[in-house]
């Protein structure tokens, strides 16, 4: 009798909402995935990324041990050199010379060890974390109005309001846990009303009561409005604004100096619509504002944030159940290290490096030699110091720069020149990692143990459940043995993470005394065997306090400000700090997808989760594609002085007019030329340090492709010899998209090329050709198995992809049906699934249109027949939109 496999709980690795997973070891060596149905954050919820989280656990790829200059070295060789480098550095050119650029991937305890190391040993500020990309705006602006860092709701807040605007955020794929979290509450209280405040027309704003599609970058002049509207309607509670708030007149002259006419203007909305949405905000008492990416990552990201709180605190609508503006966070961990001090302006526990006080009681704690005095370098500032030369060592750890950071090519030329590059990661090769002079093999997750805090502040365990392959080891050992070998031996002696946290809390509650709202010194304590058993909170827990899983802070109108009082901010508008014109007349959007995160190294290793969006995309409006020659599903150019990108054409009614969008996640591992963030306006915000992610000028132009070809493949191929390529994992091999501007001279040497075989070995080739058409068609079979079939024609190949991947998986015993898949024709024992629509359960739009013509009339309806949507259900705006269309085919 085989003893039963212990169930493991751990918190998912993607975004910010914090999902609890269930975890078992199967017989097999597989691992099953499924939400955890007692954790608070998620109650069993999982979205398509967190189902697929078994798929992305192979070794492929991964870096298994050291490597110095190339080379295979031992730990200490490399940890010895990493420290001795960074030692010899700041000896001559001073703690400065050095930084550290981290991750919202990291945990709790990796950042900790990681931020001593730096602030209080090193003594430099310059750590800085890739959260600075998507967050940094928020902390801003609620340190501007608070007077620190401090989110003031909780999720239950999105089932108690009657009103809930979306500003810049797209739930529905960027968040699904909780997007359908609030599609469930509006199911139970259909008076519950949405907002959606976005550009574009999104999957969440199809949900929508309101879509508010303004212009990009006018946030503030909509929420100036709403401001001066609020107050001329007699909605201010005088008594809380009288109380317990300072600077309403400032912020109010600045509100008042935009009529709604020219709000209308600014905006591009109509008068009636903004009319609507500010009656609907002075009219509900219970309103939620929750805000993402779309207002952070701007030049003006703090005075979006403060433009919306300012609506709460003049309303008093804050800290009470149902209301209060609520940031999104991006990644799993950002909100644990915002608490830890990962920004380059922080210190640990929400104290600041500009105290001198907070600089004393964090000196003294750690018995530091020195602590830092000032804010270090700021992500995209410390890239040009390194680039400049000032900063001649850095490390990086679980991030990855040269795809993610605006200006991206000019990130990959600052690190090119630096004198010394170290990189922690679990991938061997990335466009970052390809720059180390020395590579350290981290933990991933489910090989990791530590701690992550969500975006309604609640702290929960990543618990490893997979043993550490070949050398890797986990982020915070890694920092802790640099930090011994510079000579600091006495404050890095950990040895389990356990005894991090117990460090990290008790700092918490050093001379705090409620002066601070991070506190978690209950945990001062904790022993190994309470670390493991570790369940969700929320803080604060300060020691001798019983837990509040369920606090709102500033209900009693106290804030952490001198005075204690809430700080209105005047945030006047202002253009984006670059503008459209003739020459690059276009704006461009960058954001994820809805099966993708960051730059794909995990996602981008899940068939299912490439299944929905395999290649890299531009979304343009129709008029500006015919103003432009662009074709549905062509490939093009985006162009600026920064750089270019070549990606597919998504020709939808969806986009605004004069902007386009692209995602950010496609990386020359995976594609060539699609990089985006090369494009991206380096500008950034003068408060936050964040920078314009949202608003870049551009142009587009046709990829003038002498061809195109599709590709399906048993093995992943080399690189293409071709100027447009871009490869997606599919459940038996490879799918890959070609393009070119020049005719290869031999269409068989390139098709073997791709399918890895020479002409002596024996294979089954099978062509086609027609020359005059431009069609070429090829498929290699080794006995009854594809090995690969390759498709051409002078426009885009129109061969089902899903159809063509499934078949690398059947047998081909007849000539038949080898022909068959040459022609691109589909069988009756091989049907089309269709484009995939539903990652969570592998359903195409072709099974989800047959169970409509079999009588499913409603999303509902089709989720019994198909399980399409019946997971996280972000894929049901598109089932309902497949319904839809076939529906108007029918009556016409």
């Amino acid at each position: 009798m085989t003893a039963a496999v212990p169930e493991i709980r751990s918190t998912c690795p993607y975004c910010g909402v914090g999902c609890g997973l269930r975890l078992r070891r199967e017989a097999d060596g597989g691992v099953a995935v499924q939400g955890d149905v007692d954790h608070p954050a998620n109650a069993g919820r999982t979205c398509s990324k967190g189902s697929a989280l078994a798929e992305t656990l192979g070794l492929e790829g991964r870096l298994l041990y050291p490597v110095m200059d190339g080379r295979r070295v031992e730990w200490d060789a490399a940890l010895d050199r990493v420290a001795q480098v960074f030692s010899d550095t700041i000896a001559r050119h001073g703690p400065d010379s050095v930084a550290f650029y981290v991750s919202g991937q990291l945990l709790t305890e990796d950042y900790y060890v990681a931020n001593k190391l730096m602030k209080g040993f090193i003594g430099s500020g310059n750590i800085d974390t890739n959260s600075r990309l998507c967050m940094a705006s928020a902390v801003a602006g609620h340190k501007r109005a608070f007077g620190s860092d401090t989110v003031p709701g909780v999720y239950a807040d999105l089932d108690l309001a009657d009103l809930v605007v979306l500003v810049g955020s797209n739930l529905a794929w960027c968040h699904p846990v909780l997007f359908q979290r609030l599609m469930a509450a509006k199911t139970e209280r259909p008076e519950l009303t949405i907002v959606v405040v976005d550009p574009r027309r999104t999957m969440t704003a199809r949900n929508a009561d309101l879509h508010l599609a303004l212009r990009p970058g006018s946030d503030v002049a909509l929420f100036n409005g709403l401001l001066a509207y609020l107050h001329e309607q007699g909605r201010m509670d005088g008594a809380f604004v009288a109380d317990h708030t300072s600077g309403l007149d400032a912020a109010l002259a600045v509100a008042r100096d935009l009529s709604l006419p020219e709000i209308a203007e600014i905006t591009g909305l109509n008068q009636a619509d903004l009319k609507r949405f500010y009656d609907l905000f002075a009219r509900h008492e219970r309103v939620v504002t929750a805000y993402s990416q779309g207002v952070n990552q701007s030049s003006c990201g703090t005075d979006k944030v403060n433009a919306i709180i300012n609506c709460h605190l003049l309303a008093g609508r804050i800290g009470r159940p149902g209301m209060g503006p609520f940031s999104i966070t991006g990644q799993p961990n950002a909100m644990g290290g915002r608490e830890v001090g990962g920004l380059a302006n922080q210190l640990a526990c929400h104290m600041e490096l500009d105290n001198p006080d907070h600089r004393r009681v964090v000196q003294d704690f750690w018995a530091a030699p020195r602590i830092a005095d000032k804010p270090g370098l700021k992500a995209v500032d410390l890239f040009r110091a390194v680039k400049a030369g000032s900063v001649k060592a850095i490390w990086i750890a679980g991030t990855n720069p040269v795809d993610s950071l605006p200006d991206a090519d000019d990130v990959q030329a600052a690190l090119r020149a630096c004198p010394f590059v170290v990189v922690s990661d679990v991938l061997q090769v990335t466009d970052t990692a390809r720059h180390a002079h020395v590579l350290l093999p981290a933990a991933a997750w489910g090989e990791k143990n530590g701690t992550v805090t969500n975006s309604e502040r609640r702290i929960s365990r990543q618990r490893g459940f997979l043993p550490l392959p070949g050398e890797a080891k986990p982020d915070w050992w890694i920092f802790a043995q640099v930090g011994r070998r510079m000579g600091w031996a006495d404050a890095f002696t950990y040895e389990t993470p356990a005894e991090i946290l117990a460090e990290y809390a008790r700092l918490s509650g050093a001379e705090n005394h409620g002066r601070r709202d991070f506190d978690i010194s209950a945990l001062g304590g904790i022993t190994a065997e309470d670390y493991d058993a570790l369940t969700p909170f929320q803080w604060p827990w300060p020691a001798g306090q019983p837990r509040n899983d369920a606090r709102r802070f500033f209900a009693d109108g106290q804030f952490y400000t001198p005075d204690r009082k809430a700080r209105f901010i005047a945030t006047p508008w202002g253009a984006a700090a670059e503008q459209p014109g003739d020459e690059y007349p276009l704006i461009l959007n960058t954001g994820r997808i809805r099966d993708q995160w960051h730059t794909m190294t995990r996602t981008g290793r899940s068939p299912r989760l490439m299944g929905h969006i395999a290649e890299p995309f531009v979304e343009i409006h129709p008029a500006d594609a015919a103003d432009h020659g662009i074709a549905p599903a062509s490939l093009v150019m985006l162009r600026n002085p920064r750089g270019h990108a070549i990606l597919r054409a998504l020709v939808s009614e969806e986009q605004q007019r004069g902007t386009v969008f692209a995602p950010l996640h496609w990386t020359d591992q995976l594609s060539a030329q699609a990089r985006v963030d090369v494009l991206v306006n380096p500008a950034t915000d003068p408060v936050s340090g964040q920078p314009e992610l949202k608003f870049t000028p551009v142009t587009v132009q046709s990829y003038a492709a002498g061809w195109y070809g599709f590709a399906v493949l048993a093995e992943r191929p080399a690189t293409p010899p071709v100027g447009y390529w871009t490869l997606a994992p599919a459940r038996a091999g490879w799918r890959l998209e070609l393009a070119d501007q020049t005719l290869p001279q031999d269409w068989t040497a390139l098709a073997r090329g791709l399918f890895g075989i020479g002409e002596d070995e024996g294979v089954d080739l099978l062509a086609y050709h027609d020359a005059a058409a431009g069609q070429h068609r090829f498929a290699a079979f080794n006995g009854e198995r594809l090995i690969g079939a390759l498709f051409v024609a002078p426009q885009p190949v129109a061969v089902s992809r899903a159809w063509a991947a499934d078949q690398l998986s059947v047998p081909f015993a007849t000539a038949t049906a080898r022909l068959r898949l040459l022609a691109g024709r589909t069988g009756t024992d091989q049907p089309d699934r269709g484009a995939i629509v539903c990652a969570c359960f592998d359903i195409g739009s072709r099974q989800i249109a047959a169970a409509v013509a079999g009588g499913c009339a409603t999303v509902e309806a089709v989720t019994a027949a198909t399980q399409a949507g019946g997971n996280c259900g972000s894929c049901r705006s598109e089932i309902r939109r497949i319904i839809d269309g076939l529906s108007i085919q029918k009556a016409g």
